[in-house]
């Protein structure tokens, strides 16, 4: 299982309550992109529309030797693969105050890539310095 992409502000930020898993629904150079390690998460988040999740902002380059790409757009928005019980379960807990998923990491399992996400509750100010003193 090897890391391809953290999202290290997600930690910081956030106060994470419960980390799951889904599967990134993604075309063939991107795969070999995210492989090679061109991925960002920072800034990135998870949205539900229509009964499906969708990640959001997460910067996936194109792929170099696929040549050139027409129409491309590294930043559009990506499905997220997971069960309707665990989607059920993540919509009920977003409507309460204060709640948001947000991407930790891009990894890859069995040779799959996988994206690990947070229910999370964001952190005060003061909350941030005492995990800077730590």
């Amino acid at each position: 299982m090897a890391t391809l992409a953290l999202n290290k502000k997600a930690r910081f930020d956030y106060e994470i309550l419960e980390t799951l898993e889904g599967g990134l629904k993604l075309t063939g150079a991107e795969v070999k992109s995210i492989k090679s390690g061109h991925t960002q998460l920072k800034g990135s988040f998870l949205h539900i529309q229509k009964g499906e999740l969708w990640l959001k902002g997460a910067y996936i380059a194109p792929y170099k030797p696929a040549g050139t790409q027409d129409g491309y757009d590294p930043y559009k928005d990506r499905k997220i693969l997971v069960h309707k019980r665990e989607l059920k379960r993540l919509m009920g807990k977003r409507k309460v105050d204060g709640l948001t998923i947000v991407p930790l990491s891009v990894y890859t399992k069995g040779g799959i890539i996988k994206l690990e996400f947070a229910v999370a509750r964001g952190k005060k100010n003061y909350e941030k310095r005492e995990t800077i003193k730590k």
